[in-house]
């Protein structure tokens, strides 16, 4: 094992979005041995900040699900992968037209701009994207959809992110991936971005071969990544989809089945 490439949020965070002692302590070890710590997050870097000194993350990560690699400590960008504005608005138009009441955000400039429709920040709330709703503004739609985006932000006040998912979907457009984390809404990336293809890139960029990576995860925008993983490992608990695409599947969050992995791995007593 050369690289750990983990998911955060239900997946190396416990249920209350900290780092536990055990976790901790198992990073540190691989990190000993010369191992690649890498977070694979739908976050934005202002979302990693927040917990980078309890997981002693500082080197590079994957933010908008694969769509950029930012190094922590220098902030130096490996590549980014944006959808095209011309993308973006035909498919809001679309998925608008067949949902009214759907509201639209844009993630831009390295993940620190937030471009928030009017209407956004009223049903946000601030474990949704790490950002106190105070600072998202409200713009139009116009403005929202008028430049390329890291990842495109869809949700509606009632319906769930899946019902969202399966709508899309069903308009049969294309030229987009999208998907979901466990956020309450839907991610859009470019087209042919996941955390796989992101984590490829990476480990091009270190010398590092797919065989020699564990990657961690638990929802629906980790499956492609488990897949392309030396090994693949679902968090218990996961929905079925994606432990299927895993190796094998550990404990929950709030039982440290990651620190369990790699402690079995580096023969850790």
């Amino acid at each position: 094992m050369r690289l750990i490439a983990t998911d955060l949020d239900g997946t190396l965070l416990d249920s209350t979005s900290s780092v536990s002692p055990r976790t901790r302590a198992a990073l540190d070890a691989a990190r000993a041995r010369g191992i690649h710590v890498v977070p694979v997050t739908a976050r934005q870097p202002i979302g990693l900040r927040t917990i980078a000194a309890d997981a002693a993350f500082e080197g590079w990560a994957l933010c908008s699900n694969g769509a950029y690699a930012v190094h922590l400590t220098d902030g130096r960008m490996l590549f980014a992968e944006e959808l095209p504005a011309e993308t973006i608005r035909t498919l809001a138009e679309a998925l608008r037209a067949s949902i009214p009441g759907l509201l639209f955000a844009s993630v831009r400039d390295a993940g620190e701009a937030f471009v928030a429709e009017h209407g956004y920040a009223e049903i946000a709330d601030l474990t949704d994207h790490k950002r106190d709703p105070k600072t998202m503004g409200g713009v139009s739609l116009d403005e929202v959809v008028s430049a390329p985006s890291l990842k495109f932000v869809i949700r509606h006040p009632e319906l769930a992110p899946s019902v969202l998912y399966d709508a899309l979907r069903a308009l049969d457009l294309d030229g987009f991936e999208a998907t979901l984390s466990g956020a309450p809404f839907l991610e859009v990336m470019a087209e042919g971005v996941t955390k796989a293809s992101g984590l490829a890139r990476l480990c091009m960029h270190l010398g590092i071969d797919r065989g020699d990576v564990i990657a961690f995860g638990d929802a629906l925008n980790d499956v492609e990544m488990l897949r392309w993983a030396g090994l693949g490992v679902a968090m218990g608990g996961a929905d079925d989809i994606v432990q299927d695409a895993a190796d094998e599947t550990t404990s929950s969050n709030d039982d440290d089945g990651v620190a369990r992995v790699i402690e079995r791995i580096l023969a850790i007593d």
